[in-house]
C-alpha cells in the first residue's frame, strides 16, 4: 500500500446510486474538479455491522460538509443493486434508508485496488491458477481530494475500526484554512483557533502564546 497524498486521485467511471434511489452509469469524481472538495471513503460491505454506523454518521453531518463546499461519496465492492437494496432498507432492519450522498459500486475491485485499500491481492497457486489472497473487500479508506483533484489527506483503518466523521470535518477545515490564509495548522487545531506561519519565527510565536 502506497500513499496517494500529493498525487492526483485515481480516475474511474463506475455505476453508482445517488439520492438514495437512482442508479446511474459512468459516475466519476472528475465532475467536481474546479468546483468542490471531495471526501471519498471506502467501507467493506453492505449489510454489515460497523458500516451502517459510518454511513449514517456521514449523512447526519452532510449539511456540515455542504456548507464547506464539500461532497461526500462512498464506495464498496458491492454491486449497485446491493447498494440500492441497502439504501431502501429501514434502519431498524439494518439498512441505511435516508442516506442521500452517492455510493459507488466497485464490483471489479479495481477502484479499491487503485486507491491502495483492497484488503488482499491476486496471486497464483501452485497449479498456476489465479487466486485471491486475503479479504476481497476494501479497508476503511478515506481520501480528502482538493478542487484540483489532488489527494491532500489519506486515512486507512482496518476492518473493525470505525472512523470519526468529526475528524474528517476538521481536516476539511484545515485544508480550507491553509488555502485561504496560507497558515499551517498545528496539532489538534480547530476552526477558529490560531494557526501559524510555516517558519521558525511562526512556530516560536505560536508556542509562546500556547
Amino acid at each position: 500500500m502506497s500513499t496517494l497524498v500529493g498525487k492526483k486521485a485515481p480516475v474511474f467511471k463506475a455505476n453508482a446510486v445517488i439520492n438514495g434511489n437512482d442508479i446511474v452509469e459512468n459516475y466519476s469524481l472528475e465532475q467536481f474538479i474546479g468546483e468542490k472538495y471531495v471526501v471519498f471513503f471506502f467501507y467493506p460491505l453492505d449489510f454489515t455491522f460497523v458500516c451502517p454506523t459510518e454511513l449514517l454518521a456521514f449523512q447526519e453531518k452532510l449539511p456540515e460538509f455542504e456548507k464547506r463546499d464539500t461532497v461526500v461519496v462512498g464506495c464498496s465492492v458491492d454491486s449497485q443493486f446491493s447498494h440500492w437494496a441497502w439504501l431502501n432498507t429501514e434502519k431498524k432492519n439494518g439498512g441505511i434508508k435516508g442516506v442521500t450522498y452517492p455510493i459507488v459500486a466497485d464490483l471489479s475491485k479495481i477502484i479499491a485496488e487503485n486507491y491502495g485499500v483492497l484488503a488482499g491481492e491476486y496471486d497464483f497457486d501452485d497449479d498456476g491458477k489465479s487466486v485471491f489472497v486475503g479479504a476481497p473487500i476494501a479497508y476503511r479508506g478515506l481520501f480528502l481530494i482538493d478542487k484540483n483533484g489532488v489527494v491532500r489527506h489519506q486515512l486507512v483503518n482496518d476492518l473493525p475500526l470505525g472512523r470519526s466523521v468529526d475528524e474528517t470535518i476538521r481536516m476539511v477545515d484545515a485544508l480550507r484554512h491553509f488555502e485561504e490564509y496560507g497558515e499551517v495548522c498545528p496539532a489538534n487545531w480547530q476552526a477558529g483557533k490560531d494557526a501559524m506561519t510555516a517558519s521558525a519565527e511562526g512556530v516560536a510565536d505560536y508556542l509562546s502564546k500556547h
